[in-house]
């Protein structure tokens, strides 16, 4: 499979590094080996896959997605099956980390072509967590091209997501470009018993503005806005590429008219750490639960979600197991368009 591909930065860290035209060519690219799996774009070419959170479909899918396009992946987990790592500089390692990054890095880059890297933050203090130290002391020190597999954005997922709803509103080979812009999206919270990583919440946000639809983000109080870097972010798409913003905290208008439900748990960052006093907020807004009422009121709109999903918690049977479920998909497309952004880094390399 050849291909043209416009010129993109050396790394794959957060969609909103890459213009348009490349995130458009990497989803052209991941509905060509939708259509034909498999290839020879990573022949002879390795990628070290590190992983400091558990994974189902990330690691699956990178995984396989190196195999079937001739490569092969290594997984390596820091403190179980590799040595425990250090990310500050000018410290002394007296402590559980064996080894630093700065060496890490550049022996991978020594033995492989690629490195995906995961790491969910600490919760513990979102002005330390939010500066993504894991995943940047990887592309710092890095001498191949570093993958974000989710730290506090979540870009695969984005992809994958695009190219969901690019297929259902035109077709395999729609343009979700085109396809996409002015639909109404609707990013809800969800009650979750414990906060989680708004990576996939400021990922949605990111690339829904970011093809130009009309998107609202519903959350139970002004604390479940999200960080105003991914705020002002998304604020600036919509100047860039058109469509809307707008924030609400009333359910039954939300959803009234919308074409895409998007949902997503995550924690209020003003109790980033302190978990005990969100809690009461929580647990008053169970009824943000998707579920068949207020789909309802929708414009017979698409579901989805990042998954894993608890279901009858976030989403009833009745939405998860509707024809208007693509969440499935959306999990599938995450294959498809890793592989496109593997082979196009490794094509990118001189």
């Amino acid at each position: 499979m050849t291909m043209t591909f416009p010129e993109h930065p050396r790394d794959f860290l957060d969609t909103q590094d890459w213009n348009r035209p490349a995130l458009d060519a990497l989803l052209v690219r991941a509905a060509a080996f939708k259509r034909e799996r498999l290839g020879d774009a990573l022949r002879g070419k390795t990628i070290a896959l590190v992983f400091f959170n558990p994974s189902l479909r990330t690691r699956s899918s990178f995984e396989i997605g190196a195999f079937q396009l001739g490569g092969h992946a290594v997984v390596l987990a820091p403190g179980k099956d590799a040595w425990p790592i250090e990310f500050d500089l000018g410290t002394v390692m007296d402590g559980q980390a064996e080894e630093h990054i700065a060496e890490v890095a550049r022996v991978l880059s020594r033995y492989v072509d690629l490195i995906g890297v995961r790491a969910f933050p600490k919760f513990q203090d979102w002005s330390v967590d939010r500066q993504d130290a894991v995943l940047r002391g990887f592309a710092k020190f890095a001498t191949v091209p570093v993958i974000n597999l989710e730290t506090i954005v979540h870009p695969c997922q984005e992809l994958a997501h695009i190219l969901a709803l690019g297929e259902h509103f035109g077709g395999a080979a729609a343009n979700p470009g085109e396809i996409l812009r002015g639909k109404k999206y609707v990013l809800t919270w969800t009650y979750h018993p414990k906060p989680l990583n708004t990576a996939v919440a400021n990922s949605a946000l990111t690339i829904a503005t970011r093809y130009g639809m009309d998107v609202t983000l519903l959350c139970p109080t002004p604390e479940y806005l999200l960080d105003e870097r991914y705020m002002q972010r998304a604020r600036d798409n919509v100047a860039a590429h058109g469509g809307s913003l707008s924030i609400s905290h009333d359910p039954q208008a939300a959803y009234a008219g919308a074409d895409i439900v998007y949902a997503k748990s995550w924690g209020a960052l003003p109790y980033f750490g302190r978990w005990e006093q969100e809690q009461p907020i929580r647990d008053a807004h169970r009824h943000f639960i998707v579920d068949e009422q207020k789909m309802a009121l929708t414009n017979s709109a698409v579901f989805s979600h990042c998954l894993p999903l608890r279901r009858n918690v976030k989403a009833t049977d009745a939405v998860m197991d509707s024809p208007a479920c693509i969440a499935i998909e959306e999990a599938e497309n995450r294959l498809h368009v890793q592989k496109a952004v593997m082979a196009a880094l490794v094509a990118a390399r001189p």
